[in-house]
């Protein structure tokens, strides 16, 4: 191999295909890993990839891979991604081990990789069009609002899953804590939900099941990302709960009790705290400017 060769083997360009829009705007608060919270999302596909045709047969499978950005990381966020080797982390501290414990960058699925890709399996809601473009309602995604999407590739489970396979440091999901709320926290949760309320009774109906809450019908994109990202509902409290129950805190600070945390969910700010009890407590749920 020439050395021409081996410089230009160094970097590979890929297009972005759509850009993910969810309901978590922020890192913190979002699963560690995928279909650990059924938090329903939208995969917003763009031009040329939106195209209806792209995607005759996808609705036959029932769960799909994603590939994307890890695009809210320090290394990215300073363009340095790409342009060398400098910023290369060999090892990385894993919440799953207490965030003190290193282990190979190869091992993990940190953020911090050569590549700055995910990769996740999500369920496939459903496939709508809009506006004549391609929406992909999916739930279960460790992926935050605005994360740039690569490819989208069919979920097979005679080849993908595999029963026997060890997962290392990690064989089963974490624990979760138990969740409380206090009075006061609940009655701003649903203030502010009544206050969202375009038509009290469509509401109650769609927050019966918050998936079926999408649908393209008689909305336009930007109708539907908005609700994805802003509208509160009812059924937002338990997904705001599961979220919270997995302890999205970092490991280093997980013996404080009575520090309070905040976690950005739609259009409000979720503070919550350990107890002595050692539940977590959701204190208060403000609205915040958007």
């Amino acid at each position: 191999m020439s050395d021409d060769n081996i410089s230009l083997a160094g970097y590979h360009h890929v297009p972005m295909i759509g850009y993910h829009r969810a309901p978590l705007s922020q890192k913190f608060g979002a699963p560690r890993q995928p279909n650990l919270v059924a938090l329903t999302s939208i995969i917003e596909m763009i031009a040329p990839y939106d195209s209806p045709a792209a995607f005759a047969g996808l609705d036959a499978f029932s769960h799909i891979w994603i590939s994307w950005q890890f695009h809210h990381n320090y290394t990215n966020k300073d363009s340095h991604i790409g342009k060398s080797g400098t910023d290369f982390r060999a090892q990385v501290r894993p919440p799953r081990l207490g965030g003190n414990q290193k282990i190979g960058v190869f091992a993990s699925r940190s953020m911090y990789r050569p590549s700055a890709l995910g990769l996740s399996v999500v369920k496939l809601e459903s496939i709508e069009v809009c506006d004549g473009r391609v929406l992909l309602i999916i739930s279960g995604a460790d992926m935050i609002d605005g994360t740039p999407i690569i490819d989208i590739k069919p979920y097979v489970a005679y080849s993908d899953a595999l029963s026997n396979a060890k997962s290392g440091f990690a064989p089963t999901a974490p624990d979760l804590l138990e969740i409380i709320i206090t009075e006061s926290a609940y009655e701003q949760f649903m203030t502010l939900v009544d206050a969202g309320r375009c038509d009290k009774n469509d509401n109650e109906t769609e927050n019966k099941n918050n998936k079926k809450a999408i649908h393209a019908k008689n909305n336009s994109v930007a109708t539907l990302i908005r609700q994805m990202q802003e509208q509160l509902l009812i059924a937002d409290i338990e997904t705001i709960k599961a979220l919270i129950a997995q302890d999205p805190r970092p490991a280093y600070r997980r013996a404080e009790i009575n520090t309070p945390f905040v976690m950005r969910y739609k259009s409000v700010d979720v503070s919550f705290q350990l107890i002595e009890s050692g539940q977590l407590q959701i204190m208060a749920v403000v609205k915040v400017s958007l």
